[in-house]
């Protein structure tokens, strides 16, 4: 399914906190930018291109240092990472995590990437389509390296690109050549990391608890249901919040999780009177609620992170279940958390 390019995209909440814990102040940099300094405090807030861009000149201007992705980075450690970074790390291996990050951004992000296989080689390019200037050094490192680590910490292994290729001219620093493990090739024709195939492979033998910790509280909630229970049904929807993200959660799949044949999870889903596609529903819908309570998670991340192939097919499903939208819902949740508030 190709989703059609717009030019409007975010600059996630987790991403300003990591910026913030490197020591600058968002509110600065979006004056740099020429954008209204309180910007930031919207979690909602949707950028074109361009302005995407200037936000990143100004933080490099201001840093006036070309390791800034590196601290951002560390940041990020710091601060928490994006919930689509966290569900990937609930990948098969290591394709099928960047598979996820390619999926999510193809939902609206105005950044894709673009995968190319072949000799042996797996190359992920970074494009803007409405870009019409080069993007900027401390964005491409910092997507580059989110992918990198993404790799590493699932597999628990210290995976590195065969080949950094970058538009911009000079050459890279020691300290980034350094994170990557391999030299950076400048005036390159492309924003390109190229990975041996045979790392695409590897396998993420499951979450960490230490990066389970970073991540939202409603994530957290989702993914630290029992699994446990004698109620077939509820550990059925337990695993199936763990890969709704990956737009797979067939049976097989689900059955292979809780170690079981087919038959035998379809015979003791049966013993319940209830059948797959129900617990599938009941678990988008769960999941869906215990998401959009956390207002910090996009709806555009709850609509990934539910398997979803684009928001219309959410937002339907949403409303059939709450009765009002996702936004809707989520509104009235925030009121009722106010009177409570207000009561205290």
């Amino acid at each position: 399914m190709t989703s059609q390019v717009v030019d409007r995209g975010r600059f996630p909440p987790t991403l300003w906190r990591a910026i913030q814990s490197a020591g600058f102040q968002p509110a600065k940099i979006l004056r740099a930018a020429g954008l209204p300094a309180s910007l930031h405090l919207d979690a909602s807030a949707t950028y074109s291109t361009a302005q995407l861009f200037a936000i990143w000149k100004a933080l490099d201007a201001m840093a006036n240092d070309p390791n800034l992705a590196l601290r951002l980075l560390r940041g990020a450690d710091l601060s928490g990472h994006q919930p689509a970074f966290i569900s990937a790390l609930y990948a098969s291996n290591f394709r099928d995590a960047i598979q996820r990050i390619e999926r999510f951004k193809r939902m609206g992000a105005c950044e894709v990437f673009r995968t190319e296989e072949g000799n042996g080689r797996w190359a992920i390019v970074k494009e803007w389509p409405a870009a019409t200037e080069a993007e900027p050094a401390p964005s491409v490192d910092l997507s580059f390296m989110f992918l990198v680590e993404l790799g590493r910490r699932g597999t628990g292994k210290r995976i590195s690109p065969v080949r950094v290729e970058y538009c911009r001219l000079g050459p890279a620093t020691p300290e980034l050549e350094g994170y990557y493990g391999v030299p950076a090739a400048s005036g390159q024709g492309r924003n390109a990391l190229v990975f041996d195939v045979a790392d695409l492979a590897i396998p993420f033998p499951g979450h960490s608890p230490e990066f389970l910790d970073l991540v939202t509280p409603g994530l957290t909630a989702a993914f630290a249901e029992i699994n446990e229970s004698d109620v077939i049904s509820d550990r059925v929807k337990s695993v199936l919040k763990r890969l709704l993200a990956s737009g797979r959660p067939e049976l097989g799949h689900v059955a292979r999780d809780l170690g079981m044949s087919e038959r035998t999870l379809q015979r003791r889903i049966g013993d319940e009177a209830t059948t797959f596609r129900t617990l599938l529903s009941e678990a988008r819908r769960e999941l869906s609620q215990q998401l959009l309570a956390d207002p910090a998670i996009h709806i555009d991340e709850v609509t990934f992170l539910l398997g979803y192939q684009d928001s219309t097919s959410f937002y339907r499903a949403f409303k059939g279940w709450a009765g009002v939208s996702p936004g809707e819902w989520r509104l009235e949740r925030r009121s009722e958390f106010n009177k409570l508030d207000a009561l205290h």
